[in-house]
């Protein structure tokens, strides 16, 4: 009986024992290669840095950063193992000592309250377990646990895990916790914000300063206390920690900062890295973004746009209690107060092409500096000009600010002979008025009047375009395409006399690269975005490299530049004289005053500014244009960027003499030409006049015959616009009545811009 006994149990305990060779071979079969931890690689997260190296956004989809143990505090190690492991440095993967402890705290609370998990078992937890509170998953956990302290060393296991355990906020790692919880970089913390972070970890959401700010402090204090027992740190650390504030706030989020730059930046990178790589692996993109210049222009911007809007809305309220007061003549006005303008401002390094600034707007990730095609008005004015000066014309050379009238004859727009006044403009196209067969254009300059003959400085300064249409005739519109393509405008422009005024769209960032080219002595760059990236690794994965060619002579730049500074001196632009520097530009408003602009340049910067509505309707009043109100707060944007440049004007070539001419009649200033009218103006070497001013200035000009060749005089083509320099184009039917004083003729044809 006694060995039947003994057989029996003899054989019992062999069942046992082979049941748990069994469970506990499936228990190990189950455990993932622990090896794989050398090479794990987690969702990292991706920085973009501006040009002196401060973060500006993050691309992650969990925020976290891999950084070698020697850079993280030697505090925050010390608080977590203090508050998480006391014991970390002593046991080998799991401890028995606190696996008791809460398996009694658990039974007196009668449900899970502490897992009594080591940092290691934390750390095989996190990395390759689920988080499910099951009997198997823990007898996992500690075998996998004691796995890893077999393969590596303590410090390793815990660099692992502090670039792994979960902070809350989406915060994975320290690093990334530094920069949620304080907004600074790792190795920034102090010993308060070292415990703070390691009292978080047991609880993220219910140890958060954000949420539960009282709490955060009990944890934190605690953290401390046991830093102090374990002689971590001395009394007089704990008890200057312990007197910090929590934070109560997030700090400003990096993903907030240049929305419309980073977004311009994300496409690019993902479209050539893909999605994963940008998103989670880590990189580190270093662009040419100035924080603190995109700020300013921010700032300034929306500043400037609310008071529009707030102007816009009076002269909406105005005008429906004036129609509320007309009867039958009430004019249409909406019932709906004005919407939010809209603008679009590029900043950019004349040298480089590296973008310094950029918003496209408000409200909205539409970037209308980049995504937007808008009519440039007048600021298309300068390649008008380029072209006349490349051609042989001289800012002294003369051209015809007087009344025009055109008609389409189904293959070309011609002149209509002898339509010189608005007499005989109106006498001649009334046969045509109601005509489907025939259209007619009447051009208008901006403000309805004509100054007669001026020019070319007069002309551009004062945005003439009667003068910018008899240019365009003069050298053919192909050229002036030629020349603002080869300057930097990449949109399609068409070869037809609208062009002169601005026609075509483009994008606010073209028209700051091709004034760019002006600014830069006729070299074009190309406008980007990103110095360099780098991978997790710091490996360089792409570099910027320069393009830059030719695209105008040094001379013709300087002299469309030294037009230009008449335009800010004299014309347009004078708003911005208050910067009291060398300073080019060209104001712009397009038809209806649907588009208003200005763009301009420094030798260092150049700089667009652009506001209108999304739907192009009109901003209203005439008196609202891109010079009275646009160029006051881009002057504002650069009266602050420009403190950090010096005053220097822009470099004179070899080829360019300047000579004394009457700014009236274009020759060459006499001792009896008035004080006012002898400027100093720019010329290529061999294109100064050759004859001298022998007009009256004490009579009016009107009469007075001007010494110089008839061909200088740039006039109306009897020809016909574009009939022999430029291809037959039927030019597009655009309303103008509005800016036409010849109100007796429904006029079709290219719009009138200022």
């Amino acid at each position: 009986m006694t060995r039947s006994r003994f057989y029996l149990g003899a054989l019992l305990l062999l069942l046992i024992a082979a049941g748990d060779a069994y469970v506990l071979r499936r228990l190990l079969a189950g455990l993932p290669n622990i090896h794989a931890l050398e090479e794990y690689a987690p969702s990292l997260t991706s920085r973009v840095f501006d040009c002196k190296g401060d973060v500006v956004a993050e691309f992650s989809i969990e925020k976290r950063a891999l950084l070698s143990l020697a850079k993280i505090p030697v505090d925050l190690q010390n608080a977590v193992i203090a508050i998480e492991d006391d014991q970390f440095f002593k046991h080998w993967g799991i401890s028995p000592r606190g696996i008791l402890r809460s398996a009694f705290a658990n039974l007196l609370a009668g449900r899970v309250r502490q897992g009594g998990s080591t940092i290691t078992m934390q750390l095989s937890r996190q990395i390759f377990l689920t988080r499910q509170r099951k009997f198997v998953r823990k007898i996992r956990e500690i075998l996998l646990a004691i796995e890893i302290e077999r393969n590596f060393s303590k410090p390793e296991i815990l660099q692992f895990y502090l670039n792994q355990v979960y902070f809350g906020e989406g915060a994975y790692g320290v690093q990334s916790a530094a920069r949620n919880y304080f907004g600074k970089e790792v190795g920034e913390l102090s010993l308060a914000d070292c415990a703070l972070l390691a009292g978080i970890v047991q609880a993220p959401r219910g140890n958060s300063p954000f949420l539960h700010p009282e709490q955060a402090h009990r944890r934190r204090a605690a953290v401390l206390n046991r830093m102090f027992e374990e002689g971590m740190i001395t009394k007089s650390e704990h008890e200057a920690a312990l007197l910090e504030p929590v934070p109560l706030s997030k700090p400003i989020g990096q993903e907030t900062q240049a929305p419309y730059f980073v977004e311009h930046v994300r496409k690019r990178l993902e479209a050539r890295y893909g999605y994963n790589a940008l998103w989670r692996g880590g990189l580190k993109i270093y662009t040419t973004l100035d924080l603190g210049q995109q700020k300013i222009v921010e700032g300034a911007m929306e500043k400037g746009l609310s008071a529009f809007d707030e102007s816009a809305r009076k002269e909406w309220e105005r005008k429906l209690k004036d129609a509320a007061f007309m009867l039958d003549a009430a004019p249409e006005v909406s019932t709906s107060p004005p919407t939010k303008i809209q603008g679009a401002f590029a900043l950019m390094d004349v040298k480089t092409g590296a973008i310094r600034a950029m918003v496209g707007g408000r409200d909205s990730m539409f970037n209308r500096a980049v995504q937007a095609r808008r009519q440039p008005g007048s600021t298309f004015k300068p390649f008008v000009w380029a072209a006349a000066l490349d051609s042989g014309m001289t800012a002294a050379s003369l051209v015809e600010d007087t009344p025009l009238a055109y008609y389409y004859d189904g293959r070309d727009w011609r002149l209509l002979e002898g339509a010189t006044d608005q007499y005989s403009i109106n006498l001649a196209t009334q046969p045509f008025a109601q005509s489907t067969d025939f259209k007619i254009w009447v051009p208008n300059n901006f403000d309805g009047k004509f100054l007669g003959t001026i020019t070319l400085r007069k002309a551009l300064a004062l945005s003439r375009n009667i003068a910018s249409i008899n240019l365009l005739t003069h050298v053919g519109p192909p050229l002036v395409v030629e020349i603002a393509h080869r300057a930097g405008i990449h949109s399609d422009l068409e070869a037809v006399p609208a062009l002169g005024l601005g026609a075509s769209t483009v994008s606010p960032l073209e028209m700051v690269n091709a004034f760019g080219t002006f600014a830069n002595g006729g070299i074009v760059v190309v406008p980007y975005t990103v110095e360099r990236v780098e991978d997790a690794s710091g490996k360089q994965l792409e570099g910027h490299i320069p393009s830059e060619h030719e695209a105008m002579s040094p001379e013709l730049a300087y002299l469309v530049t030294n037009l230009l500074k008449g335009v800010v001196q004299n014309g347009t632009g004078s708003h911005a004289r208050r910067l009291g520097r060398p300073l080019a530009g060209k104001t712009g408003t397009s038809n209806d005053n649907r588009d208003l602009w200005f763009i301009g340049y420094t030798p260092d910067l150049v700089a667009g500014a652009w506001m209108g509505y999304d739907d192009f309707a009109s901003l209203g009043r005439k008196d609202w244009t891109g010079g009275s109100t646009v160029v006051p707060w881009w002057t504002d944007i650069m009266e602050q960027i420009l403190k950090e440049y010096p005053k220097r004007d822009f470099t004179k070539p070899s080829k360019i003499v300047f000579q004394t001419i009457d700014s009236e009649t274009g020759l060459l200033a006499l001792p009896t030409c008035p004080k006012k009218n002898r400027i100093l103006e720019a010329f290529l070497e061999g294109t100064v006049p050759k004859e001298y001013c022998q007009v009256d200035h004490s009579r009016p000009l009107a009469g007075q015959t001007i010494s110089q060749a008839p061909a200088a005089v740039i006039g109306p083509s009897v020809n016909g616009v574009g009939a022999s320099s430029a291809p037959a184009v039927a030019v597009p039917s655009l309303p103008t009545d509005e800016e036409l004083e010849s109100k007796p003729v429904t006029t079709e044809g290219p719009v009138i811009l200022e």
